[in-house]
C-alpha cells in the first residue's frame, strides 16, 4: 500500500470527481451516544480519526460510544482507529465496506473486500 495507492486511490478519484479533498464532515444526526456523519465523498483518512474522536468523547462522557459514516472513501488502515481508542482507554471496533476484490483460501473469484 503507502504511496502505492495516491494515484489510483487519491490522485485519480478526485480528477474524476469521486472523492473531494475540502469537503466538510456533516453530522446529520446525533444522540448523546451516537451520530450518523455524512463524510461528503471527503478524504476517509480525514474522516476516521474524526470519527473515532468523536465516539470516544462520547464513551468517556456516557459510557459508550458509536459512530456510523456514510459517503466516505478510502480511509487506510481500520487498525490504526480501534488503536485510538485502546489508548484512550477505551474498546475500539472500526470497519468497512469494499468491493470484492479478492478471492477466499483456495477460490478463484474475487469475493472479500479488503
Amino acid at each position: 500500500h503507502g504511496l502505492g495507492r495516491l494515484k489510483p486511490i487519491y490522485c485519480d478519484r478526485i480528477d474524476k470527481g469521486i472523492l473531494w479533498s475540502n469537503k466538510p464532515i456533516t453530522i446529520i444526526k446525533e444522540t448523546e451516544t451516537t451520530a450518523l456523519v455524512d463524510g461528503n465523498l471527503g478524504l476517509g483518512l480525514y474522516i476516521g480519526p474524526y470519527c473515532m474522536n468523536l465516539a470516544i468523547q462520547k464513551a468517556k462522557k456516557y459510557g459508550v460510544g458509536f459512530v456510523a459514516v456514510q459517503r466516505s472513501t478510502h480511509y487506510g488502515i481500520a487498525g490504526y482507529y480501534a488503536s485510538m481508542a485502546a489508548e484512550a482507554g477505551c474498546v475500539g471496533l472500526c470497519g468497512t465496506n469494499a468491493r470484492p476484490s479478492i478471492a477466499p483460501t483456495f477460490g478463484v473469484e474475487p469475493m472479500l473486500g479488503t
